[in-house]
Order: structure tokens, then C-alpha cells, then sequence
């Protein structure tokens, strides 16, 4: 029998098969892609009100003791904050910061060489930022690839100078001292601003594990990366290093006062 036209047609009575579904697929992927797109621009212009590792931090100090931690955070602009810690943090973390775009292949082919194919000390500040401020702490490989996807946003739609500053608010220096202020501020007992190339050395050699080294006691490696970082910002010309990325940072590198 010789089906009609009619009848034909009343397999696609409600559309082509599956044209439904296609539909909130491609919704679904332009949700997924144009989320962290809005985020890393909205931020661009936008401090951050708390971070991903902030939230993180709170939850587990209620799984561990059913009582959050308190959580010091203020945000200081980059002009109000030492060039001398923008310097030691770069030094300690990313040399080759003003650089590149975001990965540091050869820091990254060390490290597989290093570990054994492990990339654990390959990161960037560009991807320190991306994984502390939207990500959750882990090594998955599911974390890495986001991490890798914030990452190339951030490079693409920040300048360096504001990636930078991010970092310097977002950074751990202590068991729930998040930035440059509250860090300076708990330790030190000065603004950021007033630190000097001793204070922005120690705080920046605990920045690998802030909850085991301590920036009021230091261990005997913590003093022996101290001096390596002032070394090697010595080595880089101090604060200079970063005017080509950044522009020139507030006032001038201070001498070590303390």
C-alpha cells in the first residue's frame, strides 16, 4: 500500500524529529559558553564582593567544626598597594608574567620533568586567579580544563594590570586573610601600601601553602624563600620589571625598613 502524502506527513506532526531537543542544546551550549564570558567581563570593571576559595574556605570550617571561619577580606586598588609586593609575588609565582598569555609552557615542561608528569608549581598568577576566584580547589581533570577556560577569558578580556591587581586582593597570606590590606594589616599592622621589600618578600614565600607556612612565625625555609624572592627581585630590576604589562605602579620600590 501506497502511503499518501497526508499520512506522511503525520510523522512530523510537531516538527522534524528531535528538532526540539537540538534546540535547547544549542541553548544549552550558548548558556555554558556566554556564563563564564559575562563573569570574567563583569569583572574586568567589577571588584569581586568574595571568591570562589573564599566560599570554599566558610564550607569547610562548617564541616569541620559546624562554625564558619571568619573570612578578612578588603579590597584595595593596585595603586594602594606596595609595588614591592606587586614585585616579590611575580617573582615567587611568575616570572614570566608580563609575557605571556597566561601558561607558561616552559614552566610547564619543567614540571612534567620535574614530577613525572605531575604539573603541580606550573601555574600562572592568570591561572591562580581563574581557579581562586571561580573554581573549586582539587585537582580533577574536569578543574584543570575549566581552569584552562578561564584562563584563556581572563587573558583575552583583562589587561594585565587588572589581573594582577585581582590577585593581589584574592591571594591566601593566612588560615582566612584573603589580600594585600588584610594581610598587611593582621601581620604587620600598616596598609598594604606600607609595606616594604621585607614584609612583600615574607608574605609572598608563603603563598605555595599560607595554612601550613606562617607569615608571623616563620620557618626556616619560610625565611630561606624570603630571601631567594628578594634576590630575585633584585635580579629583575625591582617594581620596573612590571611597567611595560602593568604601567608604572604607585610611588616608588621601598627600601627594606624593617
Amino acid at each position: 500500500m501506497i502511503r499518501s502524502r497526508g499520512s506522511g506527513r503525520g510523522w512530523f506532526a510537531g516538527g522534524w524529529p528531535g528538532r526540539g531537543w537540538r534546540r535547547r542544546l544549542v541553548i544549552l551550549a550558548l548558556v555554558l559558553v556566554l556564563t563564564p564570558v559575562a563573569q570574567v567581563l563583569g569583572l574586568r570593571w567589577l571588584d569581586p564582593p568574595t571568591s570562589a576559595f573564599m566560599i570554599d574556605r566558610r564550607l569547610d570550617g562548617l564541616r569541620e567544626t559546624a562554625q564558619s571561619v571568619v573570612i578578612d577580606y578588603r579590597w584595595r586598588p593596585l595603586s594602594e598597594i606596595a609595588p614591592s609586593l606587586a614585585i616579590a609575588v611575580v617573582a615567587a609565582e611568575d616570572q614570566h608574567f608580563p609575557n605571556h598569555h597566561g601558561f607558561d609552557l616552559d614552566a610547564i615542561d619543567a614540571a612534567w620533568s620535574r614530577r613525572g608528569g605531575r604539573l603541580r608549581g606550573a601555574s600562572t598568577i592568570s591561572q591562580q586567579v581563574a581557579k581562586n576566584l571561580f573554581l573549586w580547589s582539587g585537582r580533577s581533570w574536569l578543574r584543570k580544563g575549566l581552569e584552562a577556560g578561564y584562563t584563556v577569558l581572563i587573558e583575552a578580556l583583562w589587561p594585565k594590570r587588572r589581573i594582577l591587581e585581582v590577585y593581589l586582593n584574592i591571594a591566601e597570606f593566612g588560615d582566612g586573610i584573603y589580600g594585600a590590606e588584610a594581610a598587611a594589616q593582621r601581620f604587620f599592622g600598616i596598609p598594604a601600601a606600607g609595606l616594604g621589600a621585607s614584609e612583600s618578600a615574607r608574605l609572598a614565600a608563603v603563598l605555595p601553602n599560607p595554612r601550613l607556612f606562617r607569615v608571623e612565625a616563620p620557618s626556616p625555609h619560610v625565611s630561606r624563600r624570603q630571601r631567594w624572592i628578594a634576590r630575585q627581585v633584585r635580579q629583575l630590576g625591582g617594581s620596573a620589571y612590571l611597567d611595560a604589562c602593568c604601567g608604572p605602579l604607585a610611588g616608588a620600590d621601598r627600601g627594606d625598613r624593617r
